[in-house]
């Protein structure tokens, strides 16, 4: 049953994805801008700009540039970056890498930090702690994450030398990647961190009240018992439900955060690719975020039936 759950919703995904792909295609070529010249330089004549075009396919008719656009991204072939003549595919899987590194390193840290502290404010409600811990979420989740990397580099790189400003460490060496890696994930996993701990706080409370944990105390289990055991498992659904939908936002941020940090990953790639206005690097960087969602709530979805096993997938 939980095949035909994942079919469907793999098949409700592909209108989603669809219409991102058009929007995107639309947009890019509503922005000033020619990417022939961009490519050639203020100085080009208009009989070089013109060929330029011709060579790229910006000639065409629009909706033929739709069609063929539309077939590749069935087939996920983008064609070449008009700045590099990479293939775009091959130039989104070498900065794979760096991004998946990154993302799920803020992310480890977005749950390290949010679900314990969450945990603990529940259970010492409206005392200091907790009120200490809220405020902490609330700066987290207030800060630009550009801005507080740029505090974490003043503050670790500047001033005290611990961590380097840019870079992404040395390939296959992977104590040096997770040096690089510490303050982007930082800087990238804070906000993250502080809604996560709202929420980890706010259904933990709702949990500890009800009649299965006080009924479990009654028994005479040790308080962390209780609540790990018992409250903590049925109060992960909404945290879980949280980090799919802010998947969004964290892959936004790995936009910014790289260009920060000067880290070779996909989001350095999409800045390139809006500078030069590479149509197709954009397009197709863009499709694989989009196809990243749709999975990653699947996932998310799939999840529940982990945490809770009342839930049952239907089709």
């Amino acid at each position: 049953m939980w095949l035909a759950f994942v079919l469907k919703r793999l098949l409700s995904g592909i209108p989603t994805i669809v219409g991102i792909l058009t929007v995107v295609f639309l947009f890019v070529r509503l922005v000033p801008g020619d990417p022939a010249q961009a490519i050639l330089g203020e100085y080009a004549t208009p009989a070089n700009v013109a060929a330029m075009r011709e060579s790229l396919g910006l000639d065409r008719p629009l909706v033929e540039q739709y069609v063929s656009f539309m077939s590749g991204a069935l087939r996920f072939d983008f064609g070449r970056s008009f700045q590099t003549r990479q293939l775009v595919s091959e130039r989104i899987f070498d900065a794979l890498p760096y991004t998946l590194s990154l993302g799920l390193a803020a992310l480890a840290v977005a749950l390290l930090v949010g679900v314990p502290a969450g945990i603990v404010a529940a259970r010492r409600r409206n005392s200091a702690l907790d009120y200490g811990v809220t405020v902490a979420a609330l700066l987290g989740i207030s800060m630009p994450n550009f801005w507080f990397g740029m505090l974490l580099i003043v503050l670790f790189s500047v001033q005290l030398g611990w961590f380097p400003i840019t870079g992404a460490g040395v390939a296959g060496d992977p104590l040096t990647a997770l040096y690089y890696l510490t303050l982007p994930a930082l800087a990238l996993g804070a906000a993250e961190g502080g809604v996560i701990m709202r929420m980890t706080r706010s259904t933990m409370l709702e949990t500890l009240s009800q009649d299965y944990v006080r009924t479990a105390r009654a028994k005479g289990l040790r308080d962390l018992t209780v609540v790990l055991r018992h409250a903590l498992r049925n109060s992960l659904i909404p945290v879980v439900t949280i980090v799919g939908l802010n998947l969004g936002r964290l892959i936004g941020g790995t936009v910014i955060i790289e260009s920060l940090f000067v880290r070779p990953g996909i989001g350095r790639v999409m800045v390139d690719a809006m500078v030069a206005r590479d149509y197709p690097q954009i397009q197709g960087t863009v499709a694989f975020f989009a196809v990243l969602v749709v999975l990653v709530n699947l996932v998310v979805d799939l999840s529940y039936g982990l945490l809770d096993p009342r839930i049952k997938y239907t089709a």
